[in-house]
């Protein structure tokens, strides 16, 4: 099915792998928090959060991408996932009463409000159902992480970048125009730069994206599936 867009509706990139659970609070709930969390401004390659911190909290996204991942011993960036306006991310952790499994990096320019733990929890409490909203959530996130590793791991490398694409596709309004480059979405498969744009040269062709600079905008998830393997 061909989806029409504007290329001016950029929709950010988040991928499922990484649980949100800020959006299972109640509308005025979220609210009240955002309106009392400190605002905070970081610049491009600034680290957020690292792995073994002590969760006292998380952050919302209010504006830019930030990237999340592991540095390797030789002090690479290890991309897992981008996330963007909206966005928020550090939540597990409090729950898991553990130190922060990774590590967040400003991807440009980024604006985000610190929530408080003690604040948050006192949300949850004033509502008996958020605590069943948000393992429903974390069910239905498992269940797709599970869906995209087995595909990932099962299929060539082409349909590796199929497969990503259409998780993504999936979980994008009709609007399907995301910020990612083809760094970003090799660091996300695990695979190089050439290996990503022979296959995206090929998902074009097959009139299944189209490349703009650092973006790309998804067309036609059918193709998408069937170059991945699901169909």
């Amino acid at each position: 099915m061909l989806n029409s867009l504007h290329l001016d509706q950029v929709t950010p990139l988040r991928s499922i792998v990484a649980p949100t659970l800020f959006g299972d609070l109640g509308e005025q709930a979220r609210r009240n928090l955002l309106e009392r969390a400190p605002l905070r401004s970081f610049g491009d390659q600034q680290i957020m959060q690292q792995q073994g911190d002590i969760a006292r909290g998380f952050w919302v996204i209010e504006s830019g991408t930030v990237k999340i991942g592991m540095y390797k011993p030789d002090g690479e960036f290890r991309l897992l996932v981008l996330l963007g306006k909206g966005d928020s991310y550090g939540e597990l952790a409090l729950f898991a009463k553990a130190p922060r499994a990774v590590d967040a990096v400003a991807d440009g320019p980024v604006t985000a409000r610190w929530i408080d733990a003690a604040a948050f929890e006192r949300a949850i409490g004033e509502d008996p159902d958020v605590l069943r909203k948000m393992v429903a959530t974390l069910s239905i996130q498992l269940q797709e992480t599970l869906n995209l590793l087995s595909a990932l791991g099962a299929g060539s490398a082409h349909a590796r970048i199929a497969a990503t694409l259409l998780n993504l596709g999936r979980q994008l309004p009709s609007a399907r125009l995301i910020n990612l480059g083809q760094q970003e979405l090799g660091e996300l498969t695990g695979l190089t730069r050439v290996t990503v744009n022979k296959s995206l040269k090929r998902l074009e062709q097959l009139g299944a994206v189209r490349r703009h600079y650092r973006k790309l905008e998804l067309i036609d998830l059918q193709v998408l599936s069937v170059e991945a393997g699901t169909l």
